[in-house]
């Protein structure tokens, strides 16, 4: 069992920490693609880290990675930088 790392808000609502991150992931993928119902994420948590594995329809992958893999790097950049604030650690991955 992973130890689960959550963050706790003033109305004592408790979000785990790679869930807040994978709503981002899912909101910027969502935003990319032609068809958002096809967008999938599979959240794998580790002790010390997350990975965010983004599976999208074979139409749409290009569009996810964008020209010369600008934009999924600006989408890990994003992650990067949320997880840092969050005290913890995140790969994105794009499966096809």
């Amino acid at each position: 069992m992973s130890d689960e790392q959550t963050v706790e808000f003033e109305d004592d609502i408790d979000i785990e920490v790679s869930d807040q991150i994978a709503d981002l992931v899912e909101y910027l993928v969502v935003q990319l693609v032609d068809d958002p119902d096809e967008v999938t994420l599979d959240v794998i948590d580790s002790n010390d880290a997350s990975r965010i594995e983004v599976s999208v329809a074979s139409d749409d992958i290009a569009k996810v990675i964008g020209r010369h893999g600008r934009t999924i790097k600006s989408i890990r950049t994003l992650a990067r930088a949320l997880a840092a604030r969050l005290e913890t650690s995140v790969e994105v991955e794009v499966l096809d």
